[in-house]
């Protein structure tokens, strides 16, 4: 759902990774603030690596243009939370200019990363291990 920038109006993406969803809007503003699920990201993300992850788009951007950033996140672990929240900014920085597609592109930062835990398989012990042969 894209809406209006030069009105100051938001911009929303969804992002995903594993089984965690991000919902992001981002709007226009004099001073950057971010916000994940009403919390400022310095507490949500506890550890700088999680924090670093989260905001590589914006970083990666490099935009003249400041940015209010409230983002809605379930599902998953942190790591595939902060991933989450990187893919929808990543898509809504593009929505709002064009011009950071291939820079964002080439970081990876646009497609969702398709991995995930496979599952297990019945007579095995986990997805791909098998118990322990005897021979007798």
């Amino acid at each position: 759902m894209e809406t209006d920038t030069k009105t100051n109006r938001y911009i929303e993406t969804i992002g995903r990774r594993k089984t965690a969803a991000a919902r992001v809007r981002i709007t226009p503003a004099a001073k950057q603030s971010i916000l994940v699920n009403n919390k400022d990201i310095e507490v949500y993300f506890k550890t700088s690596e999680q924090r670093r992850v989260a905001l590589e788009s914006i970083n990666k951007g490099k935009l003249p243009v400041r940015f209010s950033i409230t983002a809605r996140i379930s599902g998953g672990g942190l790591s595939a939370q902060a991933e989450a929240l990187r893919h929808g900014v990543a898509r809504a920085l593009v929505l709002h200019d064009a011009e950071l597609r291939k820079k964002l592109k080439k970081a990876g930062f646009l497609k969702r990363d398709p991995r995930a835990k496979e599952r297990r398989k019945f007579g095995l012990k986990k997805a791909r291990k098998s118990p322990q042969w005897s021979k007798r």
